[in-house]
């Protein structure tokens, strides 16, 4: 690691403070390294990624004898010199042929590692297509398929779920243009094999084609433009506790504050909470209706009893006109 001094001048101290942590960091840089032997297919690969990663990658083509799990004090120094937190080595050698070591750091330590091997048969770089290649610095849409990505339990596969993310997802923005959605990169992972060993991990790119349907939503078509890699894992390298802790801290004043009794749900809604208290019931404003008025039960009590008279009165005057019908018969 490089010591730490303090600025005598104002340019170092300019310098310094870019480096501190910010509330938003900027986007991550690539680091390419090559070892001091490295095939000709890993540097065709390391040249592939680097078109990907285009403007935010930065290669570096001598080599250099370093091994990452033996000895990552040069990588730290790399990437505190070019400040990048992401760095890819390739290296190549009859123990371990066409590899590819990811490498993240955080405040100039190395985080964790993840070593892969190119299948040589399967792999194709991106000259080899001759179909048309998209434009440099795109956001890319990543796709993972396969179980052993979405295992509960930390493995190789979600290591280099994790790892694959932090590379390829680019800068963070908050509205994207759809005519800019041109590159695809899907990662798949099968069961493993009858034998034994783990199962390869299959690296395609795509791009993203529109074209005129007739209708509003244009039609969306698919074309492989390369590269097109089979990896194999090899030797990994977890986070320390202490140090992974540290790096998923989230600055204050990033998350916006929560408003009491208000809550989003999964769809987006805005659901808010009313505390009431004890409410009488008895001054409870009903709909006024002149059917509940107490002064009209009596009036209605009355006009029964003088109906009731009234009809008995009527039948008795008619029992006596039948008798008197009867008398003069």
């Amino acid at each position: 690691m490089l010591r730490q001094i303090k600025p005598k001048t104002a340019r170092s101290k300019r310098e310094l403070a870019k480096r501190e942590p910010l509330a938003h960091e900027n986007t991550k840089t690539v680091l390419l390294l090559r070892g001091s032997s490295c095939s000709s297919l890993v540097q065709d690969v390391i040249a592939d990624i680097n078109a990907l990663k285009r403007p935010f990658s930065v290669r570096f083509t001598k080599k250099n004898e370093i091994h990452p799990f033996e000895d990552a004090s040069s990588l730290e120094f790399f990437s505190q010199k070019n400040d990048t937190s992401l760095l890819l080595f390739g290296s190549h050698s009859k123990k371990r042929p066409h590899c590819l070591t990811w490498i993240r750091c955080f405040g100039g330590q190395v985080l964790d590692m993840l070593e892969v091997y190119i299948v040589k048969d399967t792999a194709r770089t991106l000259s080899q297509f001759k179909s048309e290649k998209c434009k440099v610095g795109l956001k890319p849409l990543l796709s993972f398929s396969g179980t052993p990505f979405e295992s509960p339990v930390a493995n190789h596969y979600t290591l280099a779920k994790s790892i694959f993310t932090d590379f390829f997802r680019g800068g963070e923005s908050l509205n994207v243009d759809v005519e800019g959605l041109q590159l695809m990169i899907n990662f798949a992972a099968g069961e493993d094999a009858q034998d034994g060993s783990p199962a390869k991990i299959q690296m395609r790119c795509w791009r993203i084609i529109t074209k005129r349907s007739g209708q509003r939503v244009p039609r969306v078509e698919v074309e492989e433009m390369g590269p097109r890699i089979d990896f194999t894992i090899g030797r990994t390298k977890e986070a320390e506790g202490s140090l992974w802790k540290e790096a998923m801290k989230k600055p204050k004043g990033v998350e916006p504050k929560s408003k009491k009794n208000i809550e989003t749900d999964l769809v987006g809604d805005k659901i808010g909470r009313i505390h009431l208290g004890k409410q009488d019931l008895t001054e409870l404003q009903t709909r006024k209706m002149k059917g509940l008025k107490r002064g009209r039960d009596v009036g209605t009590e009355e006009v029964v009893e003088n109906v009731s008279i009234i009809g008995e009165e009527d039948s008795d005057a008619a029992d006596d006109g039948e008798t008197k019908r009867q008398r003069i018969a």
